[in-house]
């Protein structure tokens, strides 16, 4: 039994190991991590396999059409105009004092309802609401 959990302490480490070396390899290439030239501003559903998103590249603001088989280059915005219309959807609440958008990762979901577990993986709630946007998601249009 003793030996048994030694082996899976040592067979831990040394995956653990070898991960933390890859990815010190990948970073070294320039594998997997976020360059920050290319910003996802926004992302629209337009159909089952079809999206329109709004990309800041390099200064540049793009809308960009996508399917399955290309992207296409649908307009390009002034980034003024995009601060502008950001700020009229998103309020005022959530635009920092320069305009930009406050960041999805910044932004804290308010749990509804009564419920001390509202909003928590507990929520019979959220599964429905999960659910449905799976359902959402898979019916044919």
């Amino acid at each position: 039994m003793t030996w048994m959990v030694i082996r899976l302490v040592l067979c831990l480490g040394f995956i653990a190991a070898v991960l933390l070396y890859a990815s010190k390899l990948a970073k070294k290439r320039g594998l997997g991590g976020a360059t920050g030239v290319i910003e996802v501003v926004a992302r629209q559903r337009m159909g089952r396999a079809s999206t329109v998103s709004v990309l800041r590249v390099a200064g540049r603001v793009l809308v960009v059409g996508s399917t399955e088989e290309q992207v296409t280059l649908l307009a390009e915005v002034e980034d003024e105009e995009l601060q502008a219309a950001l700020a009229a959807q998103l309020g005022p609440a959530e635009v920092t004092a320069d305009g930009e958008p406050v960041p999805m990762t910044r932004r804290i979901p308010v749990p509804s309802g009564p419920s001390a577990l509202a909003g928590s993986v507990l929520d019979k709630g959220t599964w429905t609401s999960v659910v449905q946007e799976l359902r959402e998601r898979t019916v044919r249009h």
